[in-house]
């Protein structure tokens, strides 16, 4: 979704970047469905508009799914977390990074940046919970963690006020679920924190990301998005530096003067 900024230029919503965004229960239903977005991703070379997307998964049945409201629910529920429309331009850049990935791990961090770039609770609940806890990895969390985390920021977010008890389990067990998934985590039943490698490519969605919101590259390096990936805003430039070494960017830094691509 787009929309025009007070120039009238066409502007990418982003939600994780846009303080003033709802909370979505999308997680009630299902996890991040991981598994299923790179079976879709990955049957393509390119990225495709929305509707080619949803012909894959509810006309051919591409994610074997028995009935036709089946692949309809799980074309809806994808396309609410991850976007799948190569018209918008955060999903553009997902792909684009995506496509340059190396590893399984990077992959899967990279889709765990798309998600919680997309889904403001999912941000919140990344950067403000999940990331003290990366930092301290291995550490046991839990859905009380969770569920403590909603019951805090329903003033700030009252529309948790109206999700039912069970709503907000689900969201606290599905989002446990999910970072498992995007390997942050282990356990089945017991979720163990693990603290994300440095990656060039959801490092570089993110950036794609605050671009797009037009974040100059002065503010870029004091960006908090990157607690997303276990990285501090003082340990920004440190990071960006390390990946500029692995030619994953190109970072330069003198005086004021920011290069950043």
């Amino acid at each position: 979704m787009n929309k025009s900024d007070k120039n009238g230029k066409q502007k990418t919503s982003i939600p994780a970047l846009d303080a003033n965004h709802p909370y979505s229960s999308r997680l009630s239903s299902r996890s991040a469905l991981y598994t299923d977005l790179s079976l879709l991703l990955e049957s393509q070379s390119e990225a495709l508009e929305s509707d080619r997307y949803r012909r894959l998964v509810v006309e051919e049945n591409l994610l074997s799914r028995q009935s036709f409201s089946s692949r309809k629910k799980i074309w809806e529920e994808l396309k609410s977390r991850y976007i799948l429309d190569v018209k918008n331009p955060l999903f553009e850049s997902f792909w684009t990074e995506w496509a340059h990935c190396k590893t399984d791990p990077e992959q899967a961090l990279t889709a765990y940046c798309l998600l919680s770039l997309n889904d403001r609770l999912v941000a919140d609940l990344s950067q403000n919970l999940l990331y003290p806890l990366l930092c301290k990895s291995p550490v046991e969390m839990n859905v009380n963690h969770i569920l403590a985390f909603m019951k805090h920021s329903e003033k700030k977010h009252p529309e948790i006020s109206k999700w039912t008890e069970k709503t907000k389990l689900k969201i606290a067990q599905h989002y446990l679920a999910s970072i498992r998934d995007f390997g942050l985590a282990r356990g089945k039943y017991k979720k163990t924190t693990i603290r994300p490698a440095l990656y060039g490519a959801p490092v570089r969605l993110l950036i794609r990301a605050l671009r797009l919101n037009e974040i100059r590259n002065s503010e870029i390096i004091k960006s908090s998005v990157f607690r997303l990936l276990a990285i501090d805003p003082g340990g920004v430039i440190d990071a960006l530096a390390e990946l500029n070494q692995k030619d994953d960017i190109l970072f330069k830094i003198q005086g004021d003067v920011i290069e950043l691509t």
